[in-house]
């Protein structure tokens, strides 16, 4: 039997650094979305543990125990062998690898028929757990700390990344206020799409001075992004390098990343819906 799962991406629409741990970890507080585009995981049981990557963007992705879905499958202790179809950036700030991760607990837990995640599955990254709630979030803490969020509306958007490598350490170790105020108790009512984004476009990403000050190129990014018709809002997803437009239609959000296309067919550019 092939079992089959898609993995999509992950933006993070908000992004308060709240504090930071003695053990070093910093506290967040962000409003999750999930995208319309993503990567796809396949497996079959088989007789040992394997893993294959393809797809537009397979080149550099480890095929072997480094991999998230390796280790996610790893956890049940039954031999399959897995196809992953990366179609997202790796490292880009949407959470690639974690969902990936996600799709394949949920994979193996439909093959094997087990209704309860093993031990460790949680702790494979620290984006996993909102991965795993695959709907609009709030994420404190260090990720541990999840509630599903409603009444959030899809988004129309166009995602952008120019294809940089932006460590995620590099980031948070160049960002000089981590002691950010959090996006308030209780979130509000959005009334539709226009609302949402006014709201969003109130709140933060602590992460992208930094990013840009890691990798500059990110704020020419940015800057394309708010220049599109239509054009709302443009932020920074998690630390970087993929970037966001939102839109108030879906319409202007494939107008929009068509034309990104056009200008800059060097950047990974799609339009997508954020629900």
């Amino acid at each position: 039997m092939l079992t089959k799962v898609f993995a999509p991406a992950k933006v993070n629409l908000t992004l308060h650094v709240t504090g930071q741990r003695r053990d070093g970890y910093h506290l967040l507080d962000s409003l999750v979305a999930f995208a319309d585009v993503g990567d796809r995981v396949s497996l079959r049981a088989a007789d040992a543990l394997s893993l294959e990557v393809t797809g537009p963007m397979a080149a550099g992705v480890p095929a072997d125990e480094t991999n998230l879905v390796w280790r996610a499958a790893a956890l049940f202790d039954v031999p399959v062998a897995i196809t992953l179809s990366k179609h997202l950036p790796a490292a880009a700030g949407i959470g690639g690898g974690s969902s990936d991760a996600a799709a394949t607990l949920f994979a193996m837990a439909d093959l094997t028929g087990d209704k309860v995640l093993p031990e460790g599955a949680t702790d494979l990254g620290a984006d996993v757990r909102v991965c795993l709630m695959r709907q609009a979030a709030r994420m404190q803490g260090i990720g541990e700390q999840v509630a599903p969020i409603a009444g959030l509306p899809p988004l129309p958007a166009v995602l952008a990344n120019p294809g940089v490598d932006v460590p995620t350490p590099a980031v948070f170790k160049a960002l000089t206020d981590k002691s950010g105020k959090p996006m308030a108790r209780k979130l509000p009512k959005w009334p539709g799409v226009k609302g949402a984004i006014d709201w969003i476009a109130s709140q933060r990403n602590d992460l992208e001075p930094p990013a840009i000050a890691t990798a500059p190129v990110i704020s020419d990014v940015l800057a394309d992004l708010a220049a599109l018709p239509g054009a709302r809002l443009a932020r920074m997803s998690g630390s970087g390098a993929t970037c966001f437009a939102l839109f108030d239609t879906r319409d202007a959000a494939d107008a929009a990343a068509a034309r990104l296309a056009e200008a800059h067919p060097e950047w990974w550019v799609t339009p997508a819906t954020l629900t």
